[in-house]
């Protein structure tokens, strides 16, 4: 009697631990089966994803582990095929860059091209915004005009812009000579040429924050502001305790967003300035594409260049979001 009595428990939790090992396969056939049709929507997209983001990605991750340059990367001529000789170094890549004085100069200059850009981005499409949503009249021609740079491709509005830049026939030097000031090499000298960029970037960029704070600002109960204007607050005041707190959600988001998009800015620079003069304009995306396809191509450099910038953008976008949970924000 001792033993069986001892044995049925230990016969009736195996029981248990089985039937619960077989309750997460359940568990997931039950929610295929239920959601089947959500699964067979998105699987394309799945796999479009994958090959368009996961496999370059995975491939570059690779690359930038080894000493791949167009010297040694396999290629095919006519009928001959030259396989590749690189090699696996480890990390030494990412060793060689962290460690020069050239990839701390362009992340100094990319990081302040990003503040000062998105800064304006913000501040002056927050300003046309509270602008264009009061009555005014031609309200309507306003905005369409406001938002035409923003429907400018980048590459067409880059090519435009250096021809205004341009020395000898720009149109900025042309209205300057006829005020009898000396025309300025814009984008011969580093300082002005930094300054342009960040005029065309923001020329560009700004439609985009005003549409959206404009979006935000109409979603403002009016009451809020009717009710505040009765208490005898300024308009400060209205502005700093109604417009600001109803615009967070709004602005976090467009942000985030603007920061990635400008960090990442390549036609701007790449097409108005060439990077120059010299290098002094390169930001870290333009300087990665250039270790890829200019001179002696090197293919794992620049790749590793590209595994630094995206980890930059996840860590940023990992602590943006956790600052604004902690400030009890929506993400």
């Amino acid at each position: 009697m001792a033993v069986s009595t001892g044995r049925a428990p230990a016969a009736g939790e195996s029981a248990r631990g089985r039937s619960h090992r077989s309750d997460s396969p359940g568990r997931l056939r039950r929610a295929l089966s239920a959601h089947w049709y959500a699964w067979v929507m998105i699987a394309p997209v799945v796999v479009v994803m994958l090959v368009l983001i996961g496999w370059p990605l995975a491939r570059g991750v690779y690359l930038s582990l080894t000493d791949a340059t167009e010297a040694n990367m396999g290629r095919t001529i006519g009928v001959n095929v030259i396989p590749s000789t690189y090699e696996f170094v480890g990390l030494d890549n990412y060793l060689q860059i962290l460690t020069s004085s050239l990839f701390w100069d362009k992340v100094l200059w990319t990081v302040t091209w990003t503040v000062v850009c998105v800064g304006l981005h913000y501040g002056v499409g927050l300003g046309l915004a509270v602008m264009l949503n009061r009555k005014l009249r031609l309200r309507s021609v306003y905005r369409v005009l406001l938002i035409l740079p923003w429907a400018v491709p980048a590459f067409v509005a880059a090519f435009i812009w250096r021809y205004l830049y341009n020395s000898d026939y720009g149109v900025i030097n042309g209205f300057l000579k006829v005020a009898g000031l000396s025309g300025v090499g814009w984008l011969d000298d580093p300082v002005t040429a930094k300054i342009a960029v960040i005029a065309v970037n923001v020329w560009i960029g700004v439609p985009f924050m005003m549409v959206a704070m404009l979006g935000g600002l109409q979603s403002i109960p009016a009451e809020l502001y009717e009710a505040a204007e009765v208490d005898g607050a300024s308009p400060w005041q209205r502005f700093r305790a109604i417009t600001l707190p109803g615009l967070r959600q709004v602005s976090t988001t467009v942000v985030l967003l603007g920061t990635i998009w400008t960090f990442n800015m390549f036609p701007i620079i790449f097409l108005v300035t060439r990077g120059g003069p010299g290098s002094e304009t390169e930001i870290l995306v333009t300087y990665a594409f250039r270790e890829a396809f200019t001179g002696i191509r090197n293919y794992s450099g620049s790749a590793a260049w590209g595994v630094i910038i995206l980890a930059m953008l996840v860590v940023l976008a990992i602590g943006y979001r956790r600052t604004l949970r902690s400030q009890g924000g929506p993400w």
